[in-house]
């Protein structure tokens, strides 16, 4: 296994823009200068706004700025059977659990917690018959990590997670500040948390760049990795680039996009520049 594999995730809802740019550039910078490689995953599982022209216009961009990568490329909507599989894991052990309730229905029971309670919801498994009732009636509903369950199959080890910051040492996982999270529903067979996690492992990735306004997220991923026996990989967390106002780029951010760049005649080692200059 190399011991430097690290992989760039975009998810083609939109053409990439300046800030995916130097997120690129983090990536294929880490990788070149630990004698790595770096893997291209596609993930498309937002089935409504992910679209076949994004995904050909993320490969034109990424051979525009001269970023290639290692092996075919792992497109998430082509492997929904490998997360069901992973649900089916958890659903046997009884971490996971259908929640009916609807978003408004969760808001309205966190803002009736407790002041000073975390935010965040908590559910709580229905009987079978109930479910079954629910079920036969059509009811939507989404499959949730149960965080009780959670710690109570991993026992000790729970409060021992954690995760390796290249730059900033260990940091321990805080999984509890997220409630019981969404890992699929009913007509979605998975979600961002589960499949990235499923992927890193398959793919045999050891480190990860990436911004971080993920930061966070990285608990929910130790959990899971924790749950699912998978290896934790070492986490690099860069800084998001921000407009003139501080805030993030977006893909409506229409002059921002690489596509636009080139068009107006920057080259790549404009945006090169751009992006090291910010």
């Amino acid at each position: 296994m190399a011991q430097f594999r690290t992989r760039f995730a975009p998810s083609p809802t939109g053409y990439l823009h300046i800030g995916h740019a130097a997120s690129a550039f983090h990536v294929w910078d880490a990788a070149e200068a630990a004698g790595g490689d770096v893997i291209l995953r596609i993930e498309d599982i937002d089935q409504t706004r992910c679209r076949p022209e994004f995904e050909e216009a993320i490969l034109e961009d990424l051979a525009w700025l001269g970023l290639s990568w290692s092996g075919d490329i792992r497109r998430q909507s082509e492997h929904y059977p490998d997360y069901a599989e992973v649900l089916e894991a958890l659903a046997v052990r009884h971490i996971i659990y259908r929640c009916f309730r609807t978003r408004k229905e969760i808001l309205a029971e966190i803002d009736r917690a407790p002041h000073g309670a975390p935010a965040v919801f908590i559910g709580e498994p229905l009987s079978e018959d109930e479910e079954m009732s629910r079920i036969q009636d059509g009811q939507a509903y989404a499959w949730r990590l149960s965080l009780e369950r959670a710690q109570n199959a991993l026992g000790s080890a729970y409060d021992g997670l954690g995760f390796r910051e290249s730059d900033r040492g260990w940091q321990q996982a805080e999984p509890g500040a997220f409630g019981d999270v969404v890992l699929a529903r009913k007509d979605t067979p998975t979600s961002y948390h589960l499949a990235t996690t499923h992927d890193d492992a398959l793919q045999a990735v050891t480190h990860i760049v990436r911004g971080d306004d993920l930061f966070l997220s990285t608990s929910v991923h130790v959990l899971l990795q924790a749950l699912m026996g998978w290896p934790t990989p070492t986490y690099q967390h860069h800084a998001l680039l921000l407009d003139d106002a501080g805030k993030r780029f977006a893909k409506r951010d229409k002059s921002t996009t690489l596509r636009a760049m080139r068009k107006d005649g920057l080259t790549p080692d404009d945006i090169r520049r751009l992006a090291e200059a910010a």
